[in-house]
């Protein structure tokens, strides 16, 4: 698992299932997750690594300043479940 600040992750538990994150912050077993819409950088939700599933996908540094600029880049995505 490559787990790095920056890296898209899908929920796979939670009222939040099947929604897709970016990660800004790892500590202690959890991760802080921001979609730029419903979870802003301000106030991130705190995730159990293990109920996150990691993507490839991976924002630039450049993006992760802004809610509007996370909120496009995840959706501009277009992860297509399977």
């Amino acid at each position: 698992m490559n787990l790095e600040i920056g890296t898209v992750v899908k929920s796979l538990k939670g009222r939040d299932k099947d929604k897709y994150f970016c990660v800004v912050c790892i500590e202690d077993g959890y991760v802080y997750l921001c979609d730029g819409k419903e979870r802003k950088l301000s106030k991130p939700k705190r995730k159990n690594i293990k109920h996150i599933e990691v993507t490839q996908a991976k924002l630039q540094t450049e993006t992760l300043q802004v809610d509007k600029h996370i909120n496009r880049a995840v959706k501009s995505l277009n992860i297509v479940e399977e």
